[in-house]
């Protein structure tokens, strides 16, 4: 009987089907090696040399604001903070944070005079697979959220799946799901696509959506555009000038069907057209960092960090609205207090190879 199970088995094996499929995968798999391609990255970040990198739209504040850090360890990771502002009417006047960072696990958790707490844990299950959970509770109904992120990280290809307040207790599944994919085709061109599923409530329907995006590599420049499907088109160009300065150009292009007109689908007519566009520069000196950036819309922003001394540094920002006649001036010091045996900690770390945490 058993031989007959391994004859059975044996003859699965070798047909011709199952030896066509193996032989392609093997195949397929030899064409990529040989190609030398690397991870293009997320379609969520597929810009990020731009938008994270270059432009200060993150990064802007008003006020007065003064970060205080005391770091306990660096192998575990292991900080604390405290956060106070004035005159901002982004940020909370006070602020505690902690974080701990493993190569496995990442843990960080906020809480303002508010009440309001949010906390991040990232955990690595293998070197491609990592899983990152987010949540925020705020005082009042309505105010609580979640998110799950799972990110693989290919040799040449990632793939991700988010969800943003899942849930099943309604009878049904409900919240918001992104699947995305990007993929390396040559070591300059990388292509991929974003689905979107989202549902409210029960009595609602589902809705789908389906964004496509491309990234394209040169020497010293990396371009990029996505398609999504409402209409909207965003183009993005970085380039190193020289070795301590980059400079980057974004372009948002919105098309929604206008009141007047028939007929008015995607360049249509009767369709609205919007579009911004933003031009930034950043420029990296010894000890200080110094970013510029202008949009269609008037507005001019700029953002000058200097570290005056190792445990302390100074941050400026402003920005102009010139339609509006508005004017946002922000200063910000951070002071950063450790041992002297992190000193050595730091060295030993460097010197691992070790991954660090999970951010």
């Amino acid at each position: 009987m058993a031989e007959e199970k391994t004859t059975a088995l044996g003859f699965f094996q070798e047909t011709s089907v199952v030896s066509a499929v193996r032989d392609t995968y093997l195949w397929f798999s030899e064409r990529r090696e040989a190609l030398g391609l690397s991870n293009p990255g997320t379609v969520e970040n597929i810009a990020r040399e731009v938008q994270k990198e270059v432009f200060l739209t993150n990064y802007m504040f008003s006020g007065l604001r003064a970060d205080l850090t005391k770091a306990f360890s660096v192998a575990p990771l292991f900080q604390v903070s405290h956060a106070f502002s004035m005159g901002s009417q982004g940020l909370p006047p006070y602020t505690f944070a902690a974080l701990f960072g493993t190569p496995r696990v990442f843990l960080q958790g906020n809480v303002d005079n508010d009440g309001q707490l949010s906390a991040r844990a990232n955990y690595r299950w293998s070197t491609a697979f990592v899983t990152k959970t987010n949540a925020q509770i705020a005082p009042g109904p309505g105010q609580a959220m979640l998110q799950v992120d799972n990110d693989y990280t290919g040799k040449d290809f990632t793939a991700s799946l988010k969800s943003l307040n899942p849930s099943i207790l309604d009878g049904g599944l409900t919240g918001i799901f992104i699947a995305s994919y990007l993929q390396a085709l040559t070591p300059s061109i990388a292509v991929g696509l974003e689905a979107i599923w989202q549902r409210a409530a029960l009595n609602a329907g589902p809705e789908t959506a389906v964004s496509y995006c491309a990234k394209y590599k040169g020497s010293d420049w990396i371009a990029s555009a996505q398609l999504q499907a409402q209409g909207a088109i965003s183009t993005s160009y970085w380039r190193r000038l020289t070795e301590r300065v980059e400079a980057g150009v974004d372009l948002n292009l919105q098309f929604t069907p206008g009141m007047g007109g028939r007929g008015g689908g995607l360049m249509g007519v009767g369709t609205r057209k919007e579009g911004t566009t933003t031009l930034g520069a950043k420029y990296d000196f010894r000890a200080s960092t110094f970013k510029a950036q202008v949009d269609s819309s008037g507005k001019l922003s700029c953002l000058l960090e200097k570290r005056v001394a190792p445990p302390v540094q100074l941050t400026f920002a402003g920005e102009l609205d010139q339609f509006k006649q508005q004017a946002k001036i922000g200063l910000a010091v951070s002071i950063e207090a450790a041992g002297d045996d992190l000193m050595e900690q730091q060295e030993k770390v460097a010197g691992s190879t070790a991954p660090p945490p999970p951010f």
